[in-house]
């Protein structure tokens, strides 16, 4: 992995570990050439990325697509669970 160079950060981000767990987090650093607060803060922003991509994009191949598309413009399903469900006065009203 191709290290970038580095800029100047304005916040400053403090964690409280384990000294194992902050072993681990130095050998993985060494591993990829990096420092352990640069590992660090990659491995969180490439987890947290991962994470925000689940809640804001949205990729299918095409003819899944086309499926995706199909069930979204059918007609709705009676679920009569639901219906009896819908139709009674909510506990909390």
């Amino acid at each position: 992995m191709p290290r970038t160079a580095p800029t100047q950060k304005e916040t400053r981000l403090s964690i409280r570990t384990t000294e194992p767990e902050k072993t681990i987090l130095r050998q993985a650093a060494q591993a990829r050439h990096m420092n352990t607060s640069e590992f660090v803060r990659q491995a969180s922003l490439d987890a947290a990325r991962t994470i925000l991509v689940d809640q804001t994009d949205f990729r299918l191949p095409p003819e899944e697509w086309e499926a995706f598309c199909a069930a979204l413009d059918a007609p709705a399903k009676t679920i009569p669970a639901l219906r009896k469900l819908f139709s009674e006065e909510e506990p909390y009203a």
